[in-house]
């Protein structure tokens, strides 16, 4: 079995080049709804921020690009890093305060294409403890 493992591990190590394996969020990432995250700084100890704009932007103009911060996986120890970040929401006209967290993990292809999946929270303030049992989502 550690013999099978072994040529497994090869055999992928040989298709696909260090480069390829390394999957890095900087630039600009679009969902399968139309969000659009740009990281701007990715720092070398996995640090990074930039800005996201929600799908629904695109037919609302009153909806603002909010900012972003989170942090990735050295892609030096691993290749398809996990990732987290929190978006603090700019929302118009708004008194209510929004942040969602991210949590996720970049996976790259045999042909090097990366992909981003995640998963989010979203938590609005509440007025009172009360109310704090519908303020996530």
């Amino acid at each position: 079995m550690g013999i099978g493992a072994f040529a497994l591990f090869f055999a992928l190590a040989v298709c696909v080049t260090p480069a390829e394996r390394k999957c890095l969020l900087s630039g600009s990432w679009r969902s399968d709804t139309g969000c659009r995250m740009v990281v701007s700084i990715l720092s070398k100890d996995g640090r990074f921020s930039g800005s996201y704009l929600p799908g629904s932007a695109a037919s609302d103009p009153q909806i603002l690009t909010s900012p972003l911060e989170g942090s990735q996986q050295d892609t030096g120890l691993v290749p398809q890093p996990t990732f987290s970040f929190t978006v603090h929401w700019r929302l118009p006209d708004s008194e209510a305060a929004r942040t969602t967290a991210f949590l996720g993990q970049c996976y790259v292809s045999t042909n090097g294409e990366e992909t981003l999946h995640a998963m989010w929270l979203m938590r609005e303030a509440a007025e009172s403890p009360t109310e704090d049992w519908k303020a996530t989502r």
